[in-house]
């Protein structure tokens, strides 16, 4: 009994199933479908994908050094009594930087002065003896001797006073200071630095596998980014060796001077690199869609999306390193609006924008073009 209830259940239970089944099967009749609006064909230019000599930059990191500059340091001892200059300060050739006072170097004057007078009377005794036979010419000679060694003690001492006095080797701008008025100025300690702003270079380390094709007198791209300057800049000095720990040698760049240009400033320099065959493009056919790139190719009148990865960019052209091949026609006017499978009127190459698209008659378009009456257009 508990049996044949089981068997009726499961009976009933399938019926209703399958008239769901039928119910939404036939609900509505056919599954309706919408397509997508067509879009209308756009009219392009386009350019053939062709290898050619496209040669690599190299950039190197450099700074701009002032091509005169100077550490003041003083000569002699002493404590400075006078130092009319403070940073920025903008000097001339010949003026005062520091005057050092120091009173021994006076006293020695006037001592190796007395020297001098004491030997010159007794060389004049020994030579009026001398022609009265009273003395010898050995002896004369020795005095003689004498005088010169006390003159030239004398002149030695007088160059220490100059050295009081610390002038302005060259024009420029007083770029540290370091020591002040009262301080104790000691032989080859630095006091001041400055230098001139109006000749200046830029310093650069070049690759060893580089220096070799940099000479003398080679113009060079030089960009300095905190000025916002891009310049032209003369090949000056080129390290004959190279440093054995860094594998570089040194270059020296002059440049043209200008208001916003500081020694220190940070540099790049561009080298010429290998010169070799590229695929390369219009840069106009590149564009960006995030953070990748992007080109239209034609492929039987239709555009087709394709991702690229690029290289070096120069005079409006890109290197294609990926997402291309040699023979490609890639859209270069007009790809800006275009999406992946749209229709193209194709311009010939080198046409301007709304000349004749390839294979369009003069007088008027082919029968079924899909592109309106009156348009001297062809759909390729």
């Amino acid at each position: 009994m508990k049996l044949k209830k089981y068997g009726m259940s499961s009976f009933f239970m399938a019926v209703a199933i399958m008239g769901v089944i039928g119910l939404v099967g036939c609900k509505g009749g056919p599954e309706e479908t919408t397509s997508p609006p067509v879009l209308p064909a756009a009219q392009v230019g386009v350019q053939t994908v062709v290898e050619e000599n496209m040669g690599s930059q190299i950039e190197v990191v450099g700074t701009v050094r002032a091509v005169q500059r100077a550490s003041i340091a003083a000569r002699v001892s002493g404590q400075i009594a006078e130092m009319p200059v403070v940073l920025g300060s903008q000097v001339q050739s010949g003026d005062l930087l520091v005057k050092i006072s120091a009173a021994e170097i006076a006293a020695q004057v006037l001592q190796a002065k007395a020297q001098v007078e004491q030997a010159k009377r007794n060389l004049a005794r020994e030579e009026k003896l001398f022609k009265q036979e009273a003395s010898t010419l050995e002896t004369v000679k020795g005095l003689r001797d004498q005088v010169r060694i006390m003159e030239a003690a004398s002149e030695e001492v007088k160059t220490m006073m100059k050295y009081l006095t610390i002038t302005a080797p060259f024009a420029g701008t007083i770029t540290s200071k370091i020591a002040s008025v009262g301080d104790l100025a000691s032989p080859g300690v630095v006091l001041l630095e400055m230098e001139n702003p109006r000749l200046l270079q830029v310093v650069a380390q070049v690759p060893e596998a580089l220096i070799l094709k940099v000479n003398k007198g080679d113009a060079l791209t030089v960009v300095i980014p905190a000025a916002g300057v891009s310049v032209q800049g003369e090949v000056a000095e080129v390290a004959p060796t190279t440093d054995s720990a860094t594998r570089t040698a040194p270059v020296k760049i002059n440049i043209t001077a200008g208001t916003n240009l500081r020694a220190g400033q940070f540099a790049r320099v561009s080298l010429a690199g290998s010169n070799e065959k590229v695929l390369a493009i219009n840069d106009k056919a590149v564009t960006s869609f995030g953070q990748m790139e992007r080109v239209f190719v034609v492929e039987e009148s239709t555009a087709r999306l394709r991702l690229v990865r690029t290289g070096i960019r120069r005079e409006g052209k890109v290197e294609i390193l990926a997402g291309l091949s040699a023979g490609d026609r890639v859209v270069i006017c007009g790809a800006e609006k275009l999406q992946d499978g749209q229709a193209l009127v194709v311009r010939p190459e080198g046409s301007p924008l709304g000349g004749r698209p390839e294979g369009s008659p003069l007088g008027g378009r082919p029968e079924g073009s899909p592109l309106g009456g009156g348009d001297n257009h062809e759909r390729l």
